[in-house]
């Protein structure tokens, strides 16, 4: 004699007589909360990056406490050779939230070096540069702005954008704080990029007056890098792009 056993409704049978399982009741499922990503600082503010090359000089503390009362951070493009003789002031640069670029060892215009010293000026730059604050900076200012494809492609290999300007106050021309100010503030827009020096007294003497012009038009100091909204820039890229 055999039993006949049969599956019925996920539970047994035996000899006609059938065990189905109670249900267990599964646990809720919680709902899951969409968060929105935070927008970039400047989709939200209206931005604007003032940008000193040929530094550290004598006279960058006073812009430094200038841009120190106005909360106001900046971009500076540094000579190899003035950081080696300037390390404390470096330091200062990069304590108080400012951001650090490249602009060569001597100022040379790149485009009439060979290769190889073109990348001597570059390399030395960002060394003693990471010798000074303990980071190599990561992006790079071509002297006077002169590049062509072949300083592009060397940039390229040393990871290092190339960051021009949307505006030149042409300070070092004019040496005349009026005009700086004037100039400054003509070129002025949001997402700019202005060149300025803080080898030139008269601009650093403009500062105050222009900061305070521009906080009243609602504009917010900012680095390079906080201006590119979370963007990473190819290592011989030019920005912002010429003609524009």
């Amino acid at each position: 004699m055999w039993r006949k056993v049969r599956i019925a409704m996920a539970g047994v049978c035996v000899a006609g007589v059938c065990t189905i399982p109670t249900p267990v009741a599964s646990a809720p499922v919680p709902a899951v909360k969409t968060v929105k990503a935070a927008k970039p600082y400047c989709a939200l503010y209206k931005c604007i990056a003032l940008t000193f090359d040929d530094g550290p000089w004598p006279y960058t503390p006073a812009l430094l406490d200038t841009l120190k009362k106005h909360k106001a951070k900046a971009t500076f493009f540094l000579l190899g050779r003035k950081v080696a003789n300037r390390p404390e002031l470096t330091q200062r640069i990069e304590r108080e939230g400012h951001e650090i670029g490249n602009h060569t060892w001597n100022h040379p215009d790149l485009t009439k070096l060979p290769d190889e010293e073109v990348l001597s000026e570059l390399t030395s730059t960002s060394d003693v540069i990471y010798e000074t604050i303990g980071r190599k900076p990561e992006i790079m200012r071509p002297p006077n702005g002169a590049t062509n494809a072949r300083i592009s492609g060397l940039t390229a290999q040393l990871g290092l954008p190339q960051i021009l300007w949307t505006g030149s106050t042409l300070d070092w021309q004019a040496r005349n704080t009026k005009v700086i100010a004037a100039r400054t503030l003509k070129l002025a827009k949001r997402d700019g990029v202005i060149l300025l020096h803080d080898i030139v007294p008269e601009t650093v003497k403009a500062m105050p007056g222009v900061l305070t012009k521009l906080e009243k038009q609602h504009y917010k100091f900012v680095t390079l890098t906080t201006l590119l909204q979370g963007r990473t820039l190819r290592g011989g890229e030019i920005y912002p792009p010429r003609g524009k």
